[in-house]
């Protein structure tokens, strides 16, 4: 059973956890979530991977949004560690869901939806994934849907999933990993629940994320669709502490299969190598070299 955290306590595995029918989340989808990784170690100490950088980007979405302009992120990380502690799992799988709680936006005059949140924390088993499936490497599929960096709402972790969700079902019916989001200018964005990192020539590529645009493209830059994620942030800092270079980008989807390696990132999984796109082979069709020590360093925060 998932050891579960809703609205300032724990819920019994007899009882069952009760959100109000009127609860923004469930009526229009206004809400945040973030996915992570935690566990308990062999010591019996909790630990959540990167909690701090989860923790701000939340807060940045909610203020950015209008879902909260104060997030008690200090409180939201004590909740979460706690879940995971009672949970005593040595790898867990931790969904932190934010909602506007009860109420109705459309009463509400300011622009934020600031009341009494509703939030839910769940801790389950982490997701298990074949060790083939690195080894040699997955294939990905072009989505029909398109991310367009005009909506405000893009590149943020919100409730509306449905449409990824349903990319991701028919990726898997075509045996892929993953469902490539193309932005509507056709330029790479992501996958439904991945970001892309291509080499080429020995240099590391990524589309541009929200956030850095006016970094990367100046002033008057075009806003991205583009979820800043969390080990995306994690495998720029560590390419840059090798010394290898890094360039945020537009990325032409032609140079996605010209790419000598592709990969993709989340939470989750940490780091996939891509071997296919379509029918289109990536490289010599085996995961390449920084795919794999990205991978292996990953896997290193664990030791």
């Amino acid at each position: 059973m998932p050891t579960v955290f809703l609205n300032g306590r724990f819920i019994d595995d007899a009882e069952p956890a009760v959100v109000s029918v009127l609860d923004a989340g469930f009526q229009h989808g206004v809400g945040l979530f973030e996915t992570m990784l935690g566990g308990v170690s062999a010591s019996g100490e909790p630990w959540v991977l990167h909690g701090d950088r989860h923790m701000e980007r939340l807060a940045g979405s909610a203020r950015e949004l209008g879902l909260s302009a104060d997030l008690r992120t200090a409180a939201l990380s004590e909740a979460v560690v706690e879940t995971i502690r009672r949970a005593g799992l040595p790898r867990a799988r931790v969904r932190l869901t934010v909602t506007a709680g009860d109420l109705s936006l459309l009463s509400r005059t300011g622009s934020s939806a600031a009341g009494d949140p509703t939030v839910l924390i769940v801790a389950q088993p982490a997701t298990s994934y074949p060790e083939a499936m690195f080894e040699r490497g997955g294939a990905v599929v072009i989505a029909d849907a398109r991310a367009n960096p005009l909506n405000p709402f893009e590149g943020h972790k919100t409730l509306n999933y449905w449409w990824r969700l349903r990319e991701l079902q028919s990726a898997a019916a075509r045996g892929a990993a993953e469902s490539l989001v193309l932005q509507v200018s056709n330029h790479v964005g992501s996958g439904c629940v991945s970001n892309l990192f291509a080499v080429r020539e020995g240099e590391l590529v990524t589309p541009i994320a929200r956030g850095e645009e006016q970094e990367v493209g100046g002033k008057g830059a075009l806003p991205s669709p583009v979820l800043p994620g969390i080990t995306r942030g994690w495998v720029i800092d560590e390419a840059e502490r090798r010394g290898m270079r890094v360039r945020r980008r537009m990325i032409a989807a032609a140079e996605v299969l010209d790419a000598d390696e592709v990969f993709l990132t989340n939470s989750s999984w940490g780091v996939l190598p891509i071997v296919k796109v379509e029918a289109g082979a990536i490289g010599d069709g085996v995961p390449g070299k920084h795919a794999r020590e990205f991978r292996r360093a990953w896997l290193s925060q664990f030791e």
